[in-house]
């Protein structure tokens, strides 16, 4: 469908339209001051995606390909009701966006119930959520659990005021915002979040040794802070067999939504390469920590 608007519409105003009636009679009058109307140039529409900024110039077309007329559409919303355990949540999602941050993806409820079942190892934790999208994850936990979050997510303006309308949606103090692209330096040069948290975001291949790098970051430059030195430094998870894993702060947990394929598996791959432990917990929960 073409976006570029019709001549009629190009040139037509109240003001011109009076003109070119008075040009008109005088035309009738006299036909030597009939002049053609000269022909408007086309417009170009000018097709810009902020997901342009965010992927290699080689990444394959469908991975973040976004359709022309969408990308010249001013911003839309919808919201809808999400059931979370225990609460309902009023989410306004992007009708789209280039980034994937317009809806919650199905990782997110997966991974709210088992932070419910392990709700222990969130107690008196600082967290840092990547790739927060709408905040809906952040949302539940500081309803649910009075944690201290932080939300985090590509820079941009859009994606943050949609996180703090959601925040005030659901009767919440908007939540402190990071702006970071994975890869760049991190904002904060000391990172003392306790646990990190993520859920559905290994969508581009091409984006996984940026997203290493941060992570790599937060781990390795991780530096309690005071009000959590009171609490101990290390806790246990329960595994999908039932063991009670011992893990020492700082750590990863992330969700994904559908079982790791041969490309997410390279994810895993750069996190080894970078000194990084994987573990796989089990529901499609993975846990990631610095090896000792």
């Amino acid at each position: 469908m073409s976006m570029l608007p019709s001549e009629t519409e190009m040139s037509w105003s109240p003001a011109t339209a009076r003109k070119r009636a008075l040009q008109s009679q005088d035309e009738q009058r006299d036909p030597k001051l009939h002049k053609p109307t000269p022909t408007p140039t086309p417009m170009e529409t000018a097709l810009f995606s902020a997901a342009s900024l965010f992927r290699d110039a080689d990444d394959d077309q469908d991975e973040m390909q976004v359709d022309a007329d969408e990308q010249v559409q001013s911003v839309q919303y919808e919201e809808r009701a999400h059931k979370f355990p225990g609460m309902e949540l009023k989410i306004r999602e992007f009708s789209s966006h280039q980034l994937n941050a317009n809806m919650l993806w199905p990782g997110t409820f997966l991974f709210a119930d088992w932070l419910v079942k392990n709700k222990s190892i969130l107690h008196g934790r600082r967290i840092l959520e990547l790739g927060s999208g709408t905040g809906a994850l952040a949302i539940f936990l500081r309803k649910a659990f009075q944690v201290d979050i932080t939300t985090t997510d590509y820079d941009d303006g859009e994606i943050q005021e949609n996180i703090a309308y959601n925040c005030k949606a659901n009767d919440l103090g908007v939540l402190p915002h990071i702006r970071h692209t994975w890869g760049d330096q991190f904002p904060v040069l000391i990172p003392d979040w306790d646990i990190v948290i993520a859920s559905d975001i290994l969508l581009y291949v091409k984006q996984y040794p940026n997203l290493t790098r941060t992570l790599s970051f937060l781990l390795k430059e991780y530096k309690g802070c005071s009000q959590n030195a009171g609490s101990s430094a290390s806790t246990a998870i329960t595994n999908k067999s039932g063991t009670q894993v011992p893990v020492k702060f700082p750590i990863f947990l992330m969700s994904c939504r559908r079982r790791i394929g041969k490309d997410q598996s390279l994810f895993f791959e750069e996190c080894e390469k970078a000194g990084l432990e994987v573990q796989h917990l089990g529901a499609l929960v993975y846990l990631i920590y610095t090896k000792q």
